[in-house]
Formats: C-alpha cells, structure tokens, sequence
C-alpha cells in the first residue's frame, strides 16, 4: 500500500496539472466573445502566454475561422462540416467530439484583419518555446510580418539563452526591425546599421516604406539609403548566383538529355528524332512505378530508374533491330524513319495512357531547399538532378573507357570491316550502342519528370536543344557534351531576365548558328570517326 501512495500522489498532481491548465484556457473563453477588439486580443495574448499545445490549436482553428461556442451551452468548439447541412463539433480544449449541429446552434468567434494579426504573433511566441528549432527559426521570421512592440521584452528573453547559432542571428534581426519601428532616432539609426546585413526581402520593405516618412536629407534618411543600397547589392548578387544554379540545373537536364542522342547520332551516325520520345518512356515509366506503389513514393525513384533505362533500352533495341539497321549509311533516311516512329509512340502514349499531362510526385528527400540566406536557397530536387547527371556522365564514359564492350563499340565505329574480321558481331554491338543511347533517355526522362508535368509532347520540347548541343559540343564527344551542356544551360538563364525565354533561345541558336560556320566540327573535334557504309 506504501508503494502505490507515491503512485497515485503522481497521478493526482498531473491530473490537477492538466485541469489547471484547462481552466486557464477556458477563463479565457468568455473574453474571446467581446465585441471589444482589445479585450479580445488581451484573450488571445493570454491563451498564448499558457503556453499548452491546445492552445495553439485553439488559435489555429480561430485564425481559419472554425472557432464557435454552442448556444444552448456556451462551450467552445471548433467544427468541421458534414451531411445535411449540419456541422461535427470537437471540443476546443480536448479535441472530443461534442456532437453534430446545425448553424443555427452555434456562434461564430468573429476576426478581422487586425485580430488575425494579432493571432499570428501570439502563434508564433508559443513556438518561440519550442524544443523544434526550425520551428524557432520560422517563428521568430514570422513576427517580421507584424512588428508588435509588446513581444520586444519576450524575444530579448529568448536571444539570452538561445543556442542555436541560426535562431540567435534571427532574434537580433527581429528584435532591431521592432526598436528601428518604434524606437527613438538613437535606437533606429543603431537598428539600420544591424539591419543592413539582414538578407529578408521584409527588411527592405521596412525601410522602403520608413524612408516615405523620413525627413530628406537627414542622419536617419541616409543611414537608411546605405542600408537599402547594402541589402540591393547583395540581393543582385544572389540574383547571379540563382540564375548560375538554374543554368546548371538546366544544363544537367540538356546533358542527360543530349549524352544519350551524342551515342547515337555521334557514334552511329543516326539523326534519331524519335530520341525525345525515349525520354518520355522514361518519365512515363517513373508515373508507372508511382502509379503500382503509392505508398512508397520515397523509394520510388531508385526503382524507376533502373526501370526506366531497361525499358527505353529495350525499345531502342527493338527500333534499331526492325528499321535503323536497314538505314546505316543514310542519315537523312534515318532522320524521317525515326521522325515517323516518334509520330507513332507519341500517339501510342495518347491513346493507351492519356491525352492529358501527368504529374510525378516529388519524393520527400527531394522535396524544400538547402537554404544559403534568407533570400537564396538551392531546391533539393534541382540540386540532386546536377549531382545525377554528374554520376551518368562518368559512369558512361567509365563504361566506353574501360569495357569490353567500349572497345568493341569503338573498333566498330572507327573500321566496321576490321572489326568484323577480328570475330566482333557488329550488328549486335550496333543494337546495344542504339540501346545504351535510348536507356540514358530513359534516364534523362525520370530526371525531367522531377521538374515538370508528363506528358506525350515532353520529348519534343527537348530534342532541338538536344542536337543543338551535340553539334556544339562535336558529334561523338563526351567532354563536348558536358561543357555544351552547361555551357548554354547558363547562357541561356543569365539572358533570359532581361531578354525573356523566347528570345534568349533565339539569341542562343543564332550563336550556335554563328559559331558552326566558324568550327563545323564543334567545339572538340574528333578525327577519323565516322560510320561506314
């Protein structure tokens, strides 16, 4: 009996606890029904200040708009509608269904534009305390949107046991946006100068608009301008450096896209217009895999890719076999044969899958941004497709370099005789160099399907840039691939802001144009390759 005294002493503190907590929340009900906006913000500030995981909820659920009390009862409910014109009530403090209602029955907590304010301070002071500090992090980011004066002491609190290197850097920032708002001119020219090096966009809104109201020319006025010329330059900065990383992503897509086509039309000397249509198999097939296991959709792409270059390679093979083998020798011949074969998928995709464009779901690791500053971020998704593109690359070249099979392709490509003559089945070397082109489609296509709808026209919106970047590059180069490839990818996105997508794509192709007058070969030749007749 001793030992169970203890026990249930625990339990009754908790309980007594929990009821506190309760009864501190709903004493503050009754508040929250005043037509007084200030007594109803006095409510919400004290709801918060409870600090409970409810009372979050119950501010959430305010915010949207689903906060009412029954009338009969006058308890505090959230709801959610039903059948028949009636509402499923859940209780605001235990979350315990109360019942169904019609709207008659209930009263609605009424908000407006400054309530809602409001709300979202008193949201973000309850996360202020959390053990989460990306959490921290976007609470204390949040109270930049309306700078309250009242919190001031709170923030100050929290930057003094802060540990977390990031949440202190925001705190400062936060806590000097509010002094330079409602400060005196001492505390607003010191808060400019810390300002200065914050790099969220809201900081120059806040200065913009403190600018408007400032006396010119005055110390503040010009503390103020050196500020906004600061945080400019830097943002222009940022500006380069997203476009460089959009080019690089651009880049890596046009370098899975065209290393592909660089096998068969470099090596073999096929112009293969069904080439696009590789890539959408690819991208069809990752809808596929997405479509067969929804719930793994996280691991879904290490099977899709796989997938992808078997089935792309497979009907590569299938077309080289029954149409391209009869045509080597005649790339015009090739460049009509393919363009029909690419008409017939296409219709294939139409009429079996849908006319309609499909979206493939981002996995979750490939999902938000690394952050860099508070106004540049490198997307994951974008950032994995260049480290993949990267990997493709010197795998494939690793495979022509060090392979049986590289060598044989090679002996084929620079002296078919020859290489027959030494026992090399070059048909069948032919078949899988043809394969191996439409598999890294494939490839290319699980990549593209990452950062765009799927669709049956994907493969042609990519197959010019394509060309264009063999030819660049030098037909049958791997290096001259690479560097074309990311080359016009960044061309094209530092033009495009000032110039627009359409016209940057029209500058980009009368260079390319230009420059092959000057070097018909590109820019790696190659010597003595070409396929025999």
């Amino acid at each position: 009996m001793n030992r169970l005294i203890p026990f249930i002493a625990l339990l009754m503190s908790l309980m007594l606890s929990a009821f506190s907590h309760a009864s501190a929340l709903e004493s503050q009900f009754e508040h929250l029904k005043s037509k007084k906006a200030s007594e109803k913000a006095a409510a919400i500030h004290a709801i918060a200040s409870t600090g409970e995981p409810q009372a979050e909820v119950i501010l959430n659920q305010m915010l949207e708009g689903k906060l009412y009390y029954v009338k009969r009862s006058g308890e505090f409910v959230y709801i959610e509608k039903g059948e028949d014109k009636k509402y499923t009530a859940y209780s605001a403090l235990s979350n315990d269904t109360v019942g169904t209602f019609k709207k008659r029955e209930l009263k609605k907590i009424r908000v407006n534009n400054r309530i809602r304010g409001q709300i979202r301070t008193a949201m973000a002071t309850l996360q202020l305390n959390s053990n989460d500090s990306d959490l921290r992090l976007k609470a204390v980011r949040n109270l930049r949107d309306a700078l309250d004066a009242n919190i001031l002491p709170t923030l100050k609190s929290n930057l003094e046991t802060e540990e977390n290197s990031k949440v202190a850097s925001a705190l400062e920032v936060t806590i000097a946006a509010i002094e330079f708002a409602y400060g005196d001119l001492d505390l607003q020219l010191k808060s400019a100068h810390v300002l200065a090096d914050s790099d969220d966009p809201k900081i120059l809104v806040l200065f913009r608009k403190a600018l408007e109201k400032t006396a010119k020319p005055s110390e503040l006025s010009s503390a103020i301008e050196k500020s906004i010329e600061a945080i400019e330059s830097r943002q222009k900065m940022y500006g380069i450096a997203e476009n460089l990383f959009f080019g690089l992503s651009a880049g890596s897509v046009l370098l899975l896209s065209a290393i592909g086509l660089a096998i068969t039309f470099g090596v073999m000397g096929v112009i293969n217009m069904a080439h696009g249509e590789m890539m959408m198999i690819g991208a069809y097939t990752t809808f596929g895999i997405q479509a067969l296991f929804p719930n793994f959709i996280d691991y879904s792409l290490f099977l899709a890719i796989p997938a992808a270059f078997l089935v792309s390679g497979a009907v590569g093979i299938l077309i080289e076999r029954t149409v391209i083998r009869h045509l080597y020798g005649r790339p015009l011949e090739t460049l009509l044969a393919t363009f029909g074969i690419s008409l017939i998928l296409q219709q294939a995709v139409r009429t079996f899958v849908s006319p309609q464009n499909q979206s493939v779901e981002n996995p979750s690791w490939m999902s938000g941004s690394l952050e860099i500053t508070e106004s540049f971020g490198l997307t994951f998704n974008r950032l994995y497709i260049i480290l993949f593109s990267l990997i493709v690359f010197f795998a494939l070249m690793a495979l022509l370099k060090k392979s049986l099979f590289g060598l044989q392709m090679r002996a084929v490509t620079q002296n078919r005789a020859m290489a027959n003559s030494m026992g090399i089945r070059s048909n069948w070397v032919d078949a899988l160099t043809f394969g191996l082109g439409s598999g890294v489609a494939g490839i290319a296509g699980v990549a593209l399907s990452q950062i765009s709808n799927v669709g049956p026209n994907l493969g042609q919106t990519h197959i010019i840039d394509s060309f264009m970047v063999v030819v660049f590059g030098g037909v049958g180069n791997l290096w001259g691939t690479l560097v074309a490839a990311m080359g016009l990818g960044i061309v094209n996105k530092l033009i495009e802001p000032w110039a627009g997508a359409v016209l940057a794509k029209i500058i980009v192709l009368v260079f390319i144009i230009l420059f092959i007058q000057r070097r018909p070969r590109g820019l790696f030749a190659l010597k003595g390759r070409a396929v025999e007749g």
